[in-house]
């Protein structure tokens, strides 16, 4: 396992991204993907896309973040991937079921945002568990599904 306390710094930067050039070439490009509620966490543990076990221990005041250098070698990098925020937008048929759907969503602790009058739900993992969740609204025909933000 690999312990890592620190950031090396980001893919983005142009003093990286020659060396990055190079291993990626070589075929030691590794990324860790991380969601974006674990890239919020200090510590984590994870496998690379190529299986290397990744054991994050950060300071307090570092957040993960997309493109950020892990590690840097001759031959190997790693390299983090933050998932981009995902949006289950639902549109309640009306006052009463709005306020059903609100307060189902609070009690499994999603994360929410509203727009236009609609819910708007992150998905922090597959769009059919939210949707299996959501089955007897659906089933009901109170609620129906738009285009995810």
């Amino acid at each position: 396992m690999l312990v890592i306390t620190a950031i090396l710094g980001s893919a983005r930067d142009p003093a990286f991204a020659g060396p990055l050039h190079a291993v990626s070439h070589a075929g030691g490009l590794e990324y860790l993907e991380v969601t974006l509620r674990d890239a919020q966490r200090r510590r984590y543990r994870g496998k690379t896309d190529c299986g290397t076990d990744c054991a994050l221990t950060l300071p307090r005041d570092i957040r993960l973040g997309n493109g950020d250098v892990l590690l840097l070698e001759t031959d190997r990098a790693i390299v983090v991937r933050v998932d981009v925020e995902r949006w289950l937008r639902l549109r309640p048929r009306d006052a009463e079921v709005a306020l059903r759907l609100g307060y189902h969503a609070g009690n499994l602790h999603w994360r929410v945002r509203f727009a236009e009058g609609d819910l708007l739900i992150m998905l922090e993992g597959p769009r059919e568990d939210y949707l299996a969740r959501l089955e007897d609204f659906l089933r009901n025909e109170e609620i129906e599904v738009g285009n995810d933000a």
